[in-house]
């Protein structure tokens, strides 16, 4: 079997540390063939004689400043790119405008000089640069790298939240539980901009850095008929709120008395994240059982697949974005290849399907 040719990225941060220990980190660890340039002027260059895979863009530069060159990038070539800047935590609101301006995700530049930095930092970094290179940029275009291997051995909702040999009574309320990644702020966006008022609680994880959640969630609040705000623990789940985890926190499902609250709660990478959708699912299986309905859009890797399927066996209805719609079809497809998924529905079609609650499912097994 021929091996396959090491993922191309390109760093652009007028740090010389930055590009440093980023490069190392993506070559040493990811496996990655990296080049650096410390402004968008010499990346240019660079790129002329060779197109990234992938880029990973700071966002504050000289001559050019980060949002200018994505923009550019994206109208003459659209190529990849992931946002690493201190920005995704300080000025959350133009991290957001890089979204919209097409970047595929953005992370908070790790601290360099700290331990830790070599440990999840390395596994959110690299994780993100892979899924990247996955992302569709545009209706038809999809990169097809294969997967890598894993840095770490990944833990599961264990560590977080031991599991329950029985879910929730019956006559529990309904509650919408989401879970997403790459791709995933534009696709709650349209999911929840359709909810109306009174509709259902909905908890989400959706996979990002601290600090950028909070400004997520004020900004589909000011769009949406329902509430949207980022979790805080102990936060009461009601109709027409939806609430976010916060980055860098997991967050869980809660019965108190006749509804439910939110825990948010430090921890452990799980299944490679924190915020893990594997332990939001496992909770509102527990907490909810049968009356809750999951969904888990698009994104890398395999994290909310199996707390789906403790979902579903919980007896919640369980959706999953269709492969057409999704900026990188990771997440649903491991969730579909288990078994966790009733219906795979195109993104137009899921805050419906979402409002259908349990009785939408016409049997067992996936329809679309």
């Amino acid at each position: 079997m021929p091996r396959q040719s090491p993922l191309k990225v390109l760093v652009i941060d007028d740090s010389a540390v930055v590009r440093q220990i980023l490069s190392a980190l993506l070559s040493v660890q990811g496996g990655m063939n990296v080049t650096a340039a410390a402004d968008p002027y010499i990346a240019l260059r660079k790129m002329e004689k060779e197109r990234p895979d992938v880029i990973v863009l700071d966002l504050e530069m000289p001559r050019m400043d980060g949002l200018t060159f994505l923009r550019k990038i994206m109208r003459e070539d659209p190529i990849p790119v992931v946002i690493c800047s201190g920005h995704a935590a300080r000025g959350t609101e133009i991290a957001l405008r890089t979204l919209e301006e097409g970047a595929v995700d953005v992370l908070a530049r790790p601290r360099i000089g700290v331990k830790e930095f070599f440990h999840e930092s390395a596994v959110q970094v690299i994780d993100a640069l892979r899924a990247a290179s996955q992302a569709r940029l545009a209706p038809g275009r999809a990169a097809s790298r294969p997967r890598l291997a894993a840095v770490e051995p990944p833990r599961n909702a264990d560590s977080v939240l031991p599991p329950l040999s029985a879910p929730s009574s019956p006559g529990t309320p309904p509650v919408v539980a989401i879970g997403a990644s790459t791709g995933g702020p534009e696709a709650l966006r349209k999911i929840l901009e359709q909810l109306p008022a009174d509709a259902p609680p909905v908890v989400i994880v959706q996979h990002m850095p601290e600090g950028f959640t909070a400004a997520f969630a004020r900004r589909l609040d000011q769009t949406c008929r329902i509430e949207v705000k980022e979790a805080a623990d102990g936060d009461t789940v009601a109709s027409g709120r939806a609430l976010i985890a916060p980055g860098n926190r997991h967050l869980l499902l809660v019965r108190r008395g006749a509804g439910y609250a939110v825990q948010v709660r430090e921890g452990p990478l799980v299944s490679r994240h924190r915020p893990s959708v594997d332990v939001l699912f496992r909770s509102v299986a527990q907490a909810a059982g049968a009356a809750a309905v999951g969904c888990i859009l698009t994104g890398m890797g395999n994290d909310g697949a199996a707390g789906l399927l403790e979902m579903k066996q919980a007896g919640a209805a369980t959706y999953a974005q269709d492969e057409e719609s999704c900026v990188v079809f990771g997440m649903p497809r491991e969730a579909i290849e288990i078994g966790a998924v009733d219906v795979v529905l195109p993104l137009a079609r899921i805050s419906r399907a979402l409002l259908g609650g349990p009785a939408a499912r016409s049997s067992r097994g996936i329809h679309r």
